[in-house]
């Protein structure tokens, strides 16, 4: 079955690793105290809040204040824990950066080539990130290349399942109204890569640098190989 849609991943895909580990998540931990303090009583805050005193008192027995929780949040950007709260904080955080120019956020030179390409070729792409919806958004529409958002029709995050899921794959094909087999999803993870196959999806590894290839899957260097 021919692919009719591209889904690809961000971090080590389209985007060094290096701006996510040493631009996002530095900026997100230096402001975050002092952001949170001072919208502390806003209901969505409160919410973030509550979720990480429940998960610190069922996986540790402990219980936290909203200080606590604070410096629980900063432990997980240390950690990169996927966790909702700290994801939809760090959307936040992240928000205000790309708003007042504090950065642009970099894509490799390769992609807009790629996305102009297929976007003529008649087919759909979207975005598939253990970062919220919400920060897949901004980073792709305050880029180094210029907002690239138009390419898009659909973002998924860790609220269809975690990446190396089968089911969350599944979720995605059933949103899109998709067979598996006509969705090619592109990421640098292997273990994110079995998970799609296994849920009928076509896949091609991104081995840009510091990834290893794996024998099981076709490497491609840049997207302009796919």
């Amino acid at each position: 079955m021919s692919i009719r849609y591209i889904l690809t991943d961000i971090e080590g895909t389209t985007t060094s690793i290096h701006f996510v580990h040493e631009v996002l998540f530095p900026y997100a931990a230096a402001h975050m105290p002092a952001w949170m303090q001072a919208h502390a009583q806003e209901p969505r805050v409160q919410n973030v809040l509550t979720s990480v005193k429940a998960t610190v008192s069922s996986e540790e027995n402990r219980a936290l204040d909203d200080a606590g929780a604070i410096l629980q949040l900063l432990r997980w950007i240390k950690e990169d824990r996927k966790h909702p709260a700290l994801k939809t904080v760090q959307g936040w955080l992240w928000k205000e950066g790309y708003e007042s120019g504090a950065y642009t956020s970099h894509i490799y030179p390769d992609v807009q080539a790629a996305f102009q390409r297929w976007q003529a070729a008649g087919l759909k792409m979207g975005v598939y990130s253990s970062g919220s919806v919400e920060a897949q958004v901004l980073l792709f529409g305050y880029t180094s290349e210029g907002d690239l958002r138009s390419f898009f029709s659909d973002y998924f995050d860790t609220s269809v399942g975690h990446k190396r899921e089968v089911q969350s794959y599944r979720n995605i094909s059933t949103a899109l109204g998709l067979e598996a087999s006509e969705i090619l999803f592109l990421s640098d993870v292997p273990e994110e890569l079995d998970a799609a196959v296994e849920a009928g999806m076509q896949v091609r590894h991104l081995v840009r640098p510091g990834t290893q290839a794996v024998e099981r899957y076709v490497g491609v260097a840049d997207f302009g190989g796919i």
